[in-house]
């Protein structure tokens, strides 16, 4: 097959994804859009589900609730993008809130913690917010991305900030190393879940919150990589949905781009369009 006829198949399954992906539920519950009347909806929400916690609205997209502040603007944006998703979405973001104001005095324990990969712009802007107090610790990946500690609880996930952190007597080395040891034993290895790519096919993870984590297992892609010819790509559009490729010509990976890129505008929680390369020293991004 001739270059371009490699580029309109690459295209054509992108674009395949891209109708998969937009083919939603009708029937949305109304929900006001504005930024004022969507913070009344969710705030008054919010007050059924914590009943015994104070829930005031500080501004536009901002709550809080007893001792958290809690930021609608990423919730907000996908149900703008999304209206079938909107009211499931935001019934997920206020149990999993309530139930961190609920915990926010419990006591962290080493086998709690765990580690996800975000932006490095979303940690800047959450450690503006927290204060240097609460600060959470981030160590790099690639160019953009950073790996954090977390805090897992059987209904949600928060972060490993620096009280946390002196609670459990840990330095931020430390912490790292135990997160990324917790989710190694936590997640099943990476072959049993993972199929190597076909030529001119996508494979993918999702279903669990730390399938986008495994990136900072570097050393647990080498058996996918090597049943793929030594090539291995991917992307992490969403929080919870990793893409992987077998190829790396111009045409696959622009795919491969266009598909981390509409899966990201209809995630409540997108993380990047960036495409990056596994070698056993560590992740390149590819530009």
């Amino acid at each position: 097959m001739n270059g371009l006829g490699r580029k309109l198949r690459w295209l054509a399954l992108a674009g395949a994804a891209v109708q998969l992906l937009a083919a939603v539920p009708a029937g949305a519950q109304q929900i006001p859009m504005d930024e004022t009347g969507f913070t009344a909806f969710v705030a008054e929400r919010m007050r059924k589900e914590v009943q015994n916690l104070p829930v005031v609205i500080k501004g536009p997209l901002t709550l809080s609730i007893g001792p958290l502040q809690a930021n609608l603007d990423r919730v907000h944006a996908f149900c703008k993008a999304n209206a079938a998703g909107c009211s499931g979405e935001i019934g997920v973001y206020i149990r999993g809130t309530a139930e961190a104001a609920r915990n926010k005095d419990d006591l962290p324990t080493r086998d709690a913690i765990r580690v996800v990969i975000r932006t490095a712009d979303f940690m800047q802007k959450a450690s503006a917010e927290l204060g240097p107090k609460a600060a959470v610790p981030t160590k790099p990946l690639v160019e953009g991305l950073v790996i954090v500690p977390v805090l897992d609880s059987p209904r949600t996930v928060r972060m490993l900030n620096g009280e946390n952190r002196d609670k459990l007597g840990l330095s931020p080395a430390q912490v790292f190393d135990v997160g990324i040891a917790n989710l190694r034993r936590a997640v099943k290895p990476l072959m049993e879940v993972a199929k190597p790519a076909a030529p001119g096919r996508f494979g993918s993870l999702g279903g669990d919150f730390y399938q986008t984590s495994r990136l900072a297992l570097v050393d647990s892609w080498a058996p996918l990589a090597q049943a793929q010819g030594g090539v291995l790509l991917v992307a992490v559009p969403a929080a919870d949905a990793l893409l992987y490729s077998s190829e790396d010509s111009a045409a696959a990976i622009d795919a491969l781009r266009t598909i981390a890129r509409n899966v990201m505008s209809r995630s409540p929680k997108p993380l990047s369009d960036a495409v990056l390369r596994w070698t056993p020293r560590g992740w390149q991004v590819v530009r």
